[in-house]
């Protein structure tokens, strides 16, 4: 019989293509979210039967116990950007995490994959860094020989990253930007999940790597570098000075909490902005992608394959501009 890992939000955006990748190497794949009746895309991804999502909360160590019954190896993809409602960070991200790890442990699990983020630290002054951090540690606690993937922002088809701030170039002439001259080096999502599949298959050496790709841009040069494949060059991207992002984000806090969660602070978080204040590139002297014999995937070469849709004319944009320079 093939062996079996389940996926903690495997119908998520880096999950799915860990998913993916399992199937094709032959895995039976588990793939654990909160909502199975909405993943249940990724059944196309093997065989009949061979992916199958079912329902667990990680909140809930009952139904991750459940999750990791028979299980070979255990990947670990869930994260929030922002809280809403129960699912806060510590009890997502750390907690979370803390339940996966003790579960499979207690299963026998023989291999655990854990996607963290560059500045996970449990000492960090934002939560999102200081829970990833919480969470690292109480991987490690149970698993010592667990593959911990730090990533910095990650690009692909689904991202949040491009796709949003694309959107709102679409109708808006100023882009606005917190924490413009922070630098990032995106990383494509594939690799990520290609680094994860080294980890389950036990390719890859226990540790911490922390991933980007082989570009570093700033905050502000990457929104420029998009709006050029999108073909609106003439946006202004304006960067916003970290004390004005921050008073805006407060009122953004305070109305998700004054309304009773009725309006969901998706725009812009204090905690996202002492994030975005920090630069979220490769430490020097990390394990990445070199030691895992993966040659990063660079974004000129996949931006323009999901970006074409906010063009002005989407995929005819290229033979519009074509045609005018030949009456010109």
């Amino acid at each position: 019989m093939s062996r079996l890992v389940t996926i903690f939000g495997g119908s998520g955006f880096v999950g799915r293509y860990v998913a993916r990748r399992m199937a094709d190497a032959g895995w039976r794949v588990r793939v654990a979210v909160r909502r199975p009746n909405e993943a249940i895309f990724v059944r196309t991804y093997g065989a009949v039967g061979q992916v199958e999502p079912i329902l667990c909360n990680i909140r809930d160590r009952d139904s991750v116990a459940a999750a990791v019954q028979g299980a070979d190896a255990v990947v670990n993809c869930v994260g929030i950007l922002n809280e809403v409602g129960r699912n806060t960070f510590g009890l997502v991200q750390h907690y979370g995490a803390l339940h996966i790890a003790e579960e499979a442990a207690k299963a026998g699990v023989e291999r655990l994959v854990q996607i963290s983020a560059i500045g996970a630290d449990p000492h960090a002054k934002s939560a999102y860094a200081e829970t990833k951090g919480r969470g690292e540690q109480a991987v490690l606690e149970q698993f010592p020989n667990a593959v911990i993937l730090r990533p910095s922002v990650i690009f692909g088809p689904e991202d949040q990253f491009f796709n949003r701030f694309a959107s709102m170039a679409r109708f808006a002439p100023v882009l606005p930007v917190t924490g413009g001259n922070t630098r990032f080096q995106p990383v494509y999502v594939d690799d990520v999940a290609q680094a994860a599949v080294l980890g389950v298959t036990g390719q890859a050496k226990p540790g911490i790597y922390e991933l980007g790709g082989p570009e570093v841009r700033t905050f502000a040069e990457l929104m420029e570098e998009m709006l050029e494949v999108i073909g609106r060059p003439n946006r202004i991207v304006l960067n916003l000075p970290l004390f004005v992002s921050a008073a805006m984000a407060t009122v953004f806090d305070l109305l998700q909490r004054l309304t009773l969660e009725l309006f969901k602070n998706t725009v812009l978080t204090r905690d996202q902005v002492t994030n975005l204040a920090i630069d979220n590139v490769v430490g020097e002297g990390m394990p990445g992608f070199a030691e895992l014999g993966i040659r990063p995937t660079a974004m000129e070469s996949v931006l323009p394959e999901y970006l074409w849709r906010y063009r002005p004319a989407g995929q005819f944009y290229d033979i519009r501009e074509s045609a005018k320079r030949l009456r010109s």
